[in-house]
């Protein structure tokens, strides 16, 4: 780490997630949000706010390998729906069933919005070194979606990727 930068805090946590639909809509190449965007255009967060069913807030996901289907995107945006979902499907989305996980979630201090990148960059960079093994887990990436909450200053930067239990 640099002189010039100051250690700064972040909260880190493990959520279950129980097994759950997604509604999601994917891209064709993008590996991260602006790709993203520029595949599908960036109205679809209004359309996923929306859903009144959501367990949670919209959520952007790397999905794991097995839940890309072929000429289609690891990155996608969608809101996960309790099991017994089965209201209108919006045109261009789709649903898929993920079984129950657990998260660790990460979560950076308030910034200011404009410094959003270097926000998601900073909680990147603790995700790279971070051994979930001190605290008896172990990443579980084909376990479920790694995701982003909207970056939104105020709150700080929140993203979360699957563990599970060591052994």
């Amino acid at each position: 780490m640099s002189e010039n930068k100051k250690l700064t805090p972040v909260f880190v946590q493990v959520i279950e997630r129980q097994a759950r639909k997604i509604l999601l809509k994917r891209g064709v190449k993008a590996k991260e949000y602006f790709e993203y965007c520029g595949e599908v255009g960036c109205d679809i967060w209004g359309i996923l706010t929306s859903v009144k069913e959501a367990l949670y807030e919209p959520i952007g996901m790397w999905l794991p390998e097995r839940y890309i289907k072929s000429g289609t995107s690891q990155y996608v945006q969608g809101v996960e729906l309790p099991l017994g979902y089965s209201n209108m499907i919006p045109d261009g989305f789709e649903i898929v069933e993920f079984p129950p996980c657990k998260m660790m979630v990460f979560q950076g201090p308030a910034y200011d919005d404009d410094k959003f990148e270097e926000a998601i960059t900073d909680i990147w960079e603790v995700m790279k070194t971070f051994d979930p093994k001190l605290y008896g887990f172990e990443w579980a990436d084909d376990d479920g979606p790694r995701f982003q909450l909207a970056p939104m200053g105020y709150r700080g930067y929140i993203e979360a990727r699957p563990i599970r239990p060591v052994g």
